[in-house]
């Protein structure tokens, strides 16, 4: 009866080829009792394994042309205020909150919960020190608007309400009426959902305890919302 072939119980090591033309990048198994054969791998480069990360700049993209830009300045167009990186982020998580409540617009309160989901402007601070979360507003929002149909989906991104529009608007308005350089922020945007009257963002707000008295001491630091780390990143 003709014997069966074993294997070694340990694992043959790795060894570069030795011939000239040999590659650093290729190392071949010894053969072995069972099957006679040499077996090469190639080891993975970095060239080979390293893809362009370009899908934060292409949600950046489509989220900035989903807001409304201000018109360029005649006298002089570099001027023209641009939306902060944070004010993006936070619109990009207002699409999200509005498509997970199953609403088929973003409207004035889901751009008030993507700024407390951003979470790191000074708005967003600003309403959690004064007792305003996300869970309260997230459920004040099903209290006021009701529940959407199980089986509805929302738009990949739900377009503003004209409300919600309004308030974008305003903060645009404001910022260019204040004849400084910078950039639009989420304290603007904020103001700007307080400044829409019976919106929902609005009502929420003064539900929550939010006021005339707070959005004035809150427009005192309208242009401290700003972080160059995240141009670094850009």
């Amino acid at each position: 009866m003709a014997s069966i072939p074993t294997l070694s119980p340990s694992l043959p090591k790795l060894f570069p080829h030795s011939t000239p033309h040999s590659n650093s990048n290729h190392c071949t198994l010894p053969p072995t009792s069972l099957f006679g054969t040499r077996i090469t791998l190639q080891r993975a480069t970095s060239s080979s394994c390293s893809l362009p990360n370009t899908n934060c700049r292409a949600t950046s993209a489509t989220v900035s042309f989903s807001l409304p830009s201000p018109k360029p300045l005649s006298d002089a167009p570099e001027k023209t205020p641009k939306w902060s990186a944070r004010a993006i982020k936070s619109y990009a998580m207002a699409e999200l909150e509005a498509r997970k409540i199953k609403f088929p617009n973003t409207g004035t309160e889901a751009i008030l919960m993507g700024i407390l989901v951003e979470g790191t402007s000074r708005a967003a601070k600003f309403l959690r020190a004064n007792g305003i979360t996300l869970f309260k507003v997230r459920e004040e929002t099903l209290n006021l608007l009701g529940k959407s149909d199980l089986y509805y989906f929302s738009p990949e991104h739900p377009p503003l309400t004209e409300p919600a529009q309004l308030a974008l608007e305003w903060a645009i308005q404001e910022k260019l009426k204040s004849g400084e350089g910078g950039e639009i922020n989420v304290t603007h945007m904020l103001l700007g959902i307080w400044s829409q009257k019976e919106s929902a963002g609005q009502i929420i707000l003064a539900s929550l305890g939010f006021d005339d008295e707070k959005a004035k001491e809150l427009s005192k630091t309208i242009d401290g919302d700003v972080d160059l780390s995240f141009k670094r990143q850009t």
